[in-house]
This record gives structure tokens, sequence and C-alpha cells, in this order.
């Protein structure tokens, strides 16, 4: 069947490879900390420690660094205080996972938000489930 190409703009059959289509790029995961991100275990993990949390920002809930709603519960997600990369065995420990909002997660990331707080924020979650 003939048809015009988007690629070479050119008519031709649709079973003719032109050679101007751009080959397909694949997402490659290079190493473990990249995978693990798309494993079962992260993904029950992620879930317990966000209803620990109550599917609420631990940061803002407190009022701290530049809150500007108390109760965010939209785009929340689990923070690794101690990141994969500085040390991947405690990937799935309770005590190193804490739900917070994009907004400080940029922030955590970016070490605005110091580990102690963090880890302060985090301890009393723990002892408030245990």
């Amino acid at each position: 069947m003939l048809r015009s190409c988007k690629y070479c703009m050119r008519v031709h059959d649709t079973k003719i490879d032109c050679g101007r289509k751009p080959a397909p790029k694949y997402f490659k995961r290079d190493n473990e900390k990249d995978k693990f991100r798309y494993t079962i275990a992260w993904k029950h993990k992620r879930e317990e420690i966000r209803i620990r949390d109550n599917q609420l920002c631990q940061v803002c809930i407190r009022n701290l660094y530049d809150t500007l709603d108390q109760y965010t519960y939209n785009d929340v997600s689990v923070h690794h205080a101690i990141s994969l990369a500085d040390d991947y065995n405690r990937r799935l420990d309770n005590d190193n996972l804490i739900t917070i909002c994009g907004y400080h997660h940029q922030m955590a990331e970016a070490g605005k938000i110091p580990y102690k707080e963090i880890k302060k924020i985090i301890d009393e979650q723990e002892n408030e489930c245990t």
C-alpha cells in the first residue's frame, strides 16, 4: 500500500524502509540500583512506609522547611535518608525510609534538609508504630 512517509516525505510502499526512520530508543538500566526501583520487594516496602506515614508528607505535617500546606498527600513519594549510592544494603530498612512530598524530596536530595532532621522524623514515626 502506498502512503506518504512522515520521515522522508515521499510516497512509497509501507513495507519498504526508506532509511530515514530513527532507531527505537530503549531505556537501559545499567546497574543494580536502577533495577531495584522496579522490584516487587520495593513496591511492597514503599506501600508499607506510606501506610506507616498515613500517606502524608512528614515534613509538611510538622510545618518544617517552607511548608505550603500542612496536610500534603498529593505527589508523595518514599525517600531514602541514606541514598542507595551511599549504602545499598539499607534500601529496605524502615529506619531509612520516609514519605515526603515532591517539593521536600527535591530539598532532601539537594541536602537542604539535613540528614539528622530526616532521621529524627523517621525515628518518631517508627516509635509511634511500635
